[in-house]
């Protein structure tokens, strides 16, 4: 069977049964749990801090019906930065990879924003559909355009998160390879690869942190033009 770049992103199975579900359950399971040791208790400041400094950046333009979303919105920054994390790791898969769930997830909370807003304001959630001031002639045009772009948000909103992910998996998964092959022909150059490659890993740590906070801002910004 030929194996390609892209068998890495296959979901995995055992017994035919796919371990997808085992893949989004564990990063739950990971979150820190309070206790009495103080090293315990410093990782819960640190993550006390990140998630008051998240709320304050995506919620505080918001008006109050809106901050009802923040304990969706973290908890679900926290899930999409734990499963891009850790699937950084070797041997291991990442969901986020798949359009099928991220596509899952950008959909739904689109679809909310948007029903919420037309459910308070119908008129103020069809402005948006009409720049005020538009020539006669050009209304039909651009409420097509402006509906068009509306509707495209959640698969734009998926695509980004997945290609950017899956990019920089296969940046990686090129870049070892060089370095497996060169080690025993060029070791001089295996070793500069295999430094690219470390200032790669950090910056696909970065990708993985920043597409989580794309993700969820732009959502909230959604759920901005609505409430």
């Amino acid at each position: 069977m030929t194996v390609t770049l892209f068998d890495q992103f296959l979901s995995p199975t055992l017994f035919k049964l796919p371990l997808i579900v085992i893949a989004l359950t564990i990063p739950w399971l990971l979150h820190h749990v309070v206790t009495t040791r103080f090293s315990s208790e410093r990782l819960l400041s640190i993550k006390k801090v990140s998630v008051s400094v998240l709320t304050k950046h995506i919620f505080q333009p918001l008006e109050p019906l809106g901050h009802k979303w923040a304990l969706l919105f973290v908890s679900l920054f926290m899930f999409l930065i734990t499963l891009n994390v850790l699937g950084l790791l070797p041997y291991t898969f990442t969901p986020t990879t798949q359009l099928s769930l991220t596509f899952s997830l950008a959909l739904p909370l689109w679809l909310a924003t948007v029903l919420i807003g037309f459910r308070l304001d119908p008129t103020r959630a069809l402005a948006h559909m009409l720049p005020q001031g538009t020539p006669p002639l050009l209304i039909p045009i651009l409420i097509i355009i402006e509906t068009i772009s509306v509707l495209i948000r959640p698969l734009a909103l998926a695509v980004r998160l997945m290609a950017n992910l899956t990019a920089g998996h296969l940046l990686i998964h090129l870049i070892s390879t060089g370095v497996f092959l060169l080690a025993s022909m060029m070791p001089m150059t295996a070793v500069l690869a295999l430094m690219l490659l470390g200032l790669l890993t950090l910056l696909e740590i970065a990708v993985a942190l920043i597409q989580a906070y794309v993700f969820v801002l732009l959502l909230s910004l959604y759920l901005l033009e609505n409430v």
